[in-house]
């Protein structure tokens, strides 16, 4: 019986999405799954797009016009069943397009795309030199004619095993010899996967964990939950400092124990080396990393390690929660609070959702950590939607950095312009003479923030986006931190000819000022412009905790989940810019990084101290900041999310339009909250609540403008199905020519 392939087909817009229907033909029968990346046909002119196969299904008679797949990819790139519905999960729940999902769940390396061989259309992998030549000694060396010394050499290198062309050249033995020594049939060559050990500098050094009676109070307390066969929820709070990761760690070993498999996230890249450090040493090299700072090979390899059944463990930043891992038994999110979880671009999903669909499908349990929870989680544990483990001790029973505020109105009275208070530069000058370190955060990356003509009031702003440029010194450049603009600064308003003077400051200009204020201290900068470099982020970090630089300055990255024993100084710059930001998170953020700033001192012997530069110092949440009193922040923040309506009490969707023109675009959200209001007239009993339309933050982003309605909704299948009606609505009416729009279940307010 004929055969149909369902597919969806890559590059579609949100509005026709749809799945459309090929023949299989004779030649790819037996080589086309459910999950299958294939080529076809599309459109009048037939050229040849990537999709991927969601349903096969069998057909009585095909219609004579129904078009044939041209091509599809080898079993080993299918999307598992697994991965399959993961990818529907983000369909439904982000309303991305079918292919945004695919290529979110498989790296860059593991896609095709369409190419040609012999005229005629094919799929070709995006990577090609992902194997390389191995060599093994298969027979002896003939005695004439009499071998070279080189030859020589390859057998006895090749004496103790196999070696690939790399190795081998390495010692000096070229392809030429080894090519010679095949053809006389004494070495015998294969390929394989490059193997990429990318941990082979940490020793395997597993040591027995020594949990305090606190951390084994939580272990005890979630050993039921990973030994059943039913998916769990927990989540594990402890202050800073308190232990999580050897709870982690506990864990991590009875799951192998179990003979299933584990999945960590961590939210930055920064934080990777240290988790890797920690489980290659305990658990050796079964492990693997998903994350953007690896090349597409390495990453690829990686995936293909996880997908071959050959690792254990799988440690990475967002992306890891789509791992082709199988038998997952404990999934951790660690520093769970943090924004990184989500992603910004299409897919918009968060790593919460996706790895809860994953505990769901695993039977596994998912353990949410952090310092400084996001409310709706501590809410969910709170309301007993899963276990709450609560750590309320250093570990080794160190306190916690002692806290003091630094009035930054009391600086300028006094005279002092700089951004490094004073008493900030005494502080860091008596660290640098006891040889203790430093950490200040400052988030802000480069060097004066806006530039603005004293005379007229002209700002500096990029042409494409409606925000001021950012003067970078190394590069003597402005630059849009947005869309990457770049501009030479000009040395007269181009308004009024008037002098153009520059505010503000940002870890370029903290750094220069560190240098003239403590001209001996070896200083680290780590943020955007500093770390754009392979493999950056550890090599900085590994420099640090080996005492070759006294003060690390940074951004967000410096401020969580970092341990260094010699940290006992850690300063926050520039806070009050996030204390009064847009979006119903702003308060949480600001608590949430000074929390874990603070708590990056005094983790060891040594005692830690803070100190907090803001024009407001009794600010309460910088106050309860200060106290680490998450309890009585949460307790301020879920009064404030009820009153207002905002999560865990109600689902937040934003709904974005971007055109070219802003009256356009204006006219596209209004009618689009007008069709919504319309079809949820017949839904009375559907919460729902829609504000706006209003511009975004930044109205206008890389030439075009940008407006929003903000949607207050109960979130689930019926409010998704009256969302797909409304932009099939706006769709039927040709409102997408004028502005495209796109939904963010994940923003705070913004996007």
């Amino acid at each position: 019986m004929p055969k149909l392939a369902q597919v969806a087909v890559n590059d579609a817009t949100i509005h026709f999405d749809k799945l459309y229907s090929y023949r299989i033909p004779d030649a790819l029968e037996g080589r086309v799954w459910s999950g299958s990346m294939v080529l076809v046909p599309f459109g009048r002119g037939n050229k040849p797009r990537m999709a991927v196969v969601l349903e096969i299904t069998e057909a009585e008679s095909l219609d004579p016009k129904l078009k044939s797949l041209l091509d599809a990819a080898p079993e080993e790139a299918r999307l598992t069943p697994d991965l399959l519905e993961i990818v529907r999960f983000l369909k439904d729940r982000s309303f991305c397009t079918w292919y945004e999902a695919v290529k979110a769940v498989i790296p860059y390396g593991a896609q095709y795309r369409p190419g040609q061989k012999d005229g005629k259309p094919v799929l070709q992998s995006r990577l090609t030199r992902t194997s390389e030549r191995v060599y093994t000694l298969v027979g002896t060396l003939p005695e004439k004619p009499k071998p070279g010394p080189r030859q020589q050499a390859a057998v006895q290198a090749l004496q103790d095993g196999p070696l690939t062309q790399r190795e081998l050249e390495a010692q000096g033995i070229a392809r030429p010899t080894l090519d010679t020594l095949c053809q006389k049939g004494v070495l015998a060559v294969s390929e394989q996967d490059k193997m990429v050990d990318l941990f082979d500098r940490i020793p395997f050094d597993p040591r027995p964990l020594d949990l305090s009676p606190e951390q084994q109070t939580a272990y005890e307390a979630l050993l039921p939950d990973l030994d059943d066969a039913n998916p769990h929820a927990a989540l594990l709070y402890g202050v800073t400092g308190s232990g999580k990761t050897a709870v982690f760690l506990k864990l991590i070993q009875r799951t192998l124990e179990l003979g299933r498999k584990a999945l960590v996230l961590v939210p930055e890249i920064s934080l990777t080396p240290q988790m890797i450090r920690r489980l290659k040493a305990m658990f050796g090299s079964r492990l693997a990393v998903q994350h953007s700072a690896l090349n597409n090979t390495e990453r690829l390899l990686q995936w293909r390690m996880i997908q071959r059944g050959n690792a254990d463990i799988v440690v990475g930043t967002r992306s890891a929660v789509f791992a082709p891992l199988r038998d997952i038994g404990l999934i951790i999110m660690d520093e769970e609070q943090e924004h990184t979880y989500q992603s910004e671009s299409a897919p918009r999903f968060s790593a919460h959702d996706v790895a809860k669909k994953r505990a769901v499908m695993e039977n596994a349990l998912l353990v949410f950590a952090s310092a400084t929870p996001r409310t709706e989680t501590y809410h969910a544990a709170q309301s007993g939607r899963m276990k709450l483990l609560t750590l309320r001790q250093r570990y080794g029973g160190r306190p916690l950095p002692t806290v003091d505020f630094i009035d930054m109105r009391a600086e300028l009275t006094a005279g002092n312009p700089r951004e490094v208070s004073v008493r900030m530069a005494r502080e860091l000058a008596q660290n640098l003479e006891r040889g203790e370190q430093s950490i200040l955060l400052l988030n802000r990356r480069g060097y004066r923030t806006v530039g603005m003509c004293t005379s007229c009031g002209f700002v500096l702003k990029c042409p494409n986006c409606s925000v001021p440029m950012v003067y970078h010194k190394p590069q003597r450049a402005l630059l849009c931190h947005h869309c990457g603009h770049t501009a030479s600064p000009p040395t007269v308003c181009p308004q009024c000819g008037g002098k153009i003077a520059y505010s503000g400051f940002g870890t370029q200009r903290v750094e220069e000022e560190l240098q003239t204020l403590l001209p001996g201290a070896r200083i680290l900068r780590m943020d955007q412009d500093s770390t754009t470099q392979k493999n950056s982020h550890e090599r900085m970090l590994a420099q640090f905790a080996a005492g070759e630089y006294d003060i690390l300055l940074g951004t967000q990255m410096v401020a969580k989940g970092l341990d260094f024993e010699k940290v006992t100084l850690v300063g926050v710059l520039g806070i009050d810019s996030l204390l009064f930001g847009q979006g119903f998170r702003a308060y949480e953020t600001v608590f949430s990084l000074v929390t874990q700033v603070i708590g990056r001192g005094g983790r060891a012997e040594l005692p830690g101290r803070a100190l907090i530069q803001t024009v407001v110092p009794e600010h309460p949440v910088l106050r309860l900041a200060a106290a680490q009193d998450y309890e009585a922040f949460y307790r301020e923040e879920i009064t404030f999310r009820r009153y207002g309506l905002y999560p865990p009490f109600c689902g937040f969707c934003v709904a974005g339009f971007v055109g070219a023109q802003e009256g356009a675009v204006l006219q596209a959200a209004q009618r689009f909250g007008a069709i919504l209001a319309q079809l949820a007239a017949a839904h009375p009993q559907m919460p729902l609540r829609l504000l706006g339309p209003a511009p975004m933050n930044i109205l206008m982003l890389n030439g075009k403008y940008r407006y929003k309605l903000t949607i207050k909704c109960r979130n689930d299948a019926a409010f998704r199905v009256l969302l797909r009606q409304a932009l099939a609505g706006y769709d039927q009416e040709k409102w997408p020519s004028r502005a495209s729009v796109v939904l963010d279940f994940n923003s705070d307010g913004d996007m």
